[in-house]
């Protein structure tokens, strides 16, 4: 893993705990449009925000970094390969809700 890939592992641990991009940069200070510049690999954080992101997310510097691709917390025992496929599923799911919400504020 490269620093390439921060900003998806940013997005999806952070979908994983419930967050959006939103959330996220209130919880940092930072405006949104910051949040998606990391995700999308256009800017990365300052050394205290990275700090402070992995405090948020309950997650590792070295797991958002590419230095560890273990997550902080178990997932039963799933290869790397599974552990992504999980958190694709999960970003895809939110997508899903998000697109439902979006339905349901119109009728």
């Amino acid at each position: 893993m490269t620093i390439n890939f921060f900003g998806e592992k940013l997005k999806a641990v952070r979908k994983l705990k419930g967050l959006t991009q939103l959330d996220l940069s209130k919880k940092l200070s930072v405006s949104k449009g910051t949040i998606s510049a990391y995700e999308q690999g256009l800017s990365y954080p300052s050394i205290e925000t990275l700090v402070k992101i992995c405090d948020i997310l309950d997650t590792s510097s070295d797991y958002l970094l590419g230095i560890s691709d273990m997550l902080p917390f178990k997932m039963g025992g799933l290869t790397d390969k599974q552990i992504v496929s999980v958190l694709q599923f999960v970003s895809l799911i939110q997508q899903a809700n998000e697109i439902v919400d979006r339905n349901n504020s119109i009728i």
